[in-house]
């Protein structure tokens, strides 16, 4: 069983399994979120059992997704489009060891100057 949880544990969750590739965006409304660039992996939204959801925020970061957090620490936990039923959780948040291994860097145009990519995953400028 994975488990995750934000910084402070309000958000906390467990599932049997993820994607076991993380992707990399760079997309500029990605790296404000996230602090830098964010790094997820996938799951079915329904195979999430949270044991505690009272810090639970969702903000609707355009017309087509919404990001999950916490509202009491901040952490960036979950991104989810509005016509998927899966979901994008922040690899950062699963607890140790994952297994997980990167997989691809998308919007590598929009990367932030003050950095390089430094494995070899595929990189695609814009997805």
């Amino acid at each position: 069983m994975i488990k995750g949880q934000c910084d402070c544990g309000a958000v906390a969750f467990t599932l049997p399994k993820v994607r076991e590739s993380v992707t990399m965006c760079h997309c500029k409304q990605c790296r404000r979120m996230a602090g830098h660039f964010w790094a997820s992996t996938h799951a079915p939204w329904d195979s999430l059992e949270f044991s505690n959801q009272s810090g639970l925020a969702w903000y609707r970061s355009s017309d087509w997704a919404k990001r999950g957090f916490c509202n009491r620490c901040g952490s960036t936990l979950f991104y989810r489009l509005n016509s998927e039923d899966g979901v994008g959780i922040a690899a950062g948040c699963l607890a140790d060891p994952t297994g997980l291994k990167p997989g691809k860097h998308i919007f590598t145009k929009y990367k932030g100057d003050y950095y390089d990519i430094a494995d070899d995953a595929p990189q695609i400028e814009t997805y």
